[in-house]
């Protein structure tokens, strides 16, 4: 019973509330206001563009060349330099870490990069396979063009056979003249003439 009472009594609350008094629920007919990160935001497309160049940059032999520059520079000042000037003494433990944290940044990036790579092979695999069907589709419809246009000539006169027609025309004109033989509209007439 006691649930009951207080939803009453919340209920009558509200109903006589004013905007100033009644408390403060989200409403659904506006968006809600932007949370504050507490991480920093970055855009990814920028940061993958960045990892591309690091990685493609640590892929290079003039990388490798300055890094072993810095790496001999480093151990021979460190071995014949003044005791005093040395940072990093014998066992190098400093030199270490700088190449380790340097391997820590590079791996991610190059894996950074590899991925971004796979993403856009995707996408020009995917493509080139659409192109693909659309060419065999384009092949296919061509094919049958042609296939109908082959039936379609075979019922067609062409010009050899229309030569031919019309030289065996002129031979039956010929033979015709030359014989006397009366041509088949003389005989329609002949016959209308017989007939009546």
């Amino acid at each position: 019973m006691a649930p009951e009472r207080e939803t009453g009594t919340r209920e009558r609350t509200l109903a006589g509330a004013t905007a100033a008094t009644r408390p403060h629920t989200p409403r659904l007919d506006q968006p809600r206001p932007p949370r504050r990160r507490i991480l920093p935001e970055w855009d990814p497309e920028a940061f993958g563009r960045l990892s591309e160049r690091v990685a493609r940059f640590i892929g290079t032999g003039r990388f490798l060349v300055w890094m072993t520059v810095v790496i001999i520079a480093w151990v021979l000042w460190n071995v014949f330099a003044p005791y005093d000037l040395r940072f990093d003494h014998y066992p190098f433990i400093f030199l270490t870490l700088m190449l380790s944290l340097q391997a820590s940044y590079a791996a991610p990036l190059i894996l950074l990069a590899q991925n971004r790579q796979d993403d856009r092979a995707r996408v020009d695999l995917a493509q080139d396979r659409k192109q693909n069907e659309r060419s065999i589709a384009d092949t296919e419809y061509l094919t049958r063009e042609i296939a109908a246009l082959r039936i379609g000539l075979g019922e067609v006169a062409t010009r050899d056979w229309i030569r031919s027609e019309m030289q065996d025309f002129v031979k039956e004109l010929d033979e015709r003249r030359d014989g006397h033989v009366v041509f088949p509209a003389e005989r329609s007439r002949a016959r209308d003439v017989d007939d009546r």
